[in-house]
């Protein structure tokens, strides 16, 4: 359940970063792969440093949102670093 909202959230998170950073914009399939590769790898990052927010058994709000907070800003986050690399390699 954990890596799925990563997912969406990166996904979400890739789009709104690419809204905001026009010059990182890449379309809107590419900024969603990049969100949600940038995503699944910070819901990962995260549960191996233990600090996954879900809770054993349940699931909470704080978690909920824990989690599409690290999706939606690690998407955002790789997405940023594509178009960096992309625009330093375009010159």
């Amino acid at each position: 359940m954990e890596l799925i909202i990563g997912l969406i959230a990166g996904a979400v998170g890739g789009n709104v970063a690419g809204g905001i950073f026009r010059k990182l914009n890449m379309g809107m399939l590419v900024n969603s792969v990049a969100g949600i590769i940038g995503g699944g790898l910070g819901t990962q990052v995260l549960d191996m440093l233990g600090a996954g927010s879900m809770t054993q058994g349940g699931v909470d709000l704080a978690g909920v949102l824990g989690q599409v907070a690290t999706g939606g800003v690690g998407g955002g986050a790789l997405l940023a670093l594509v178009g960096l690399i992309r625009n330093a390699t375009s010159r």
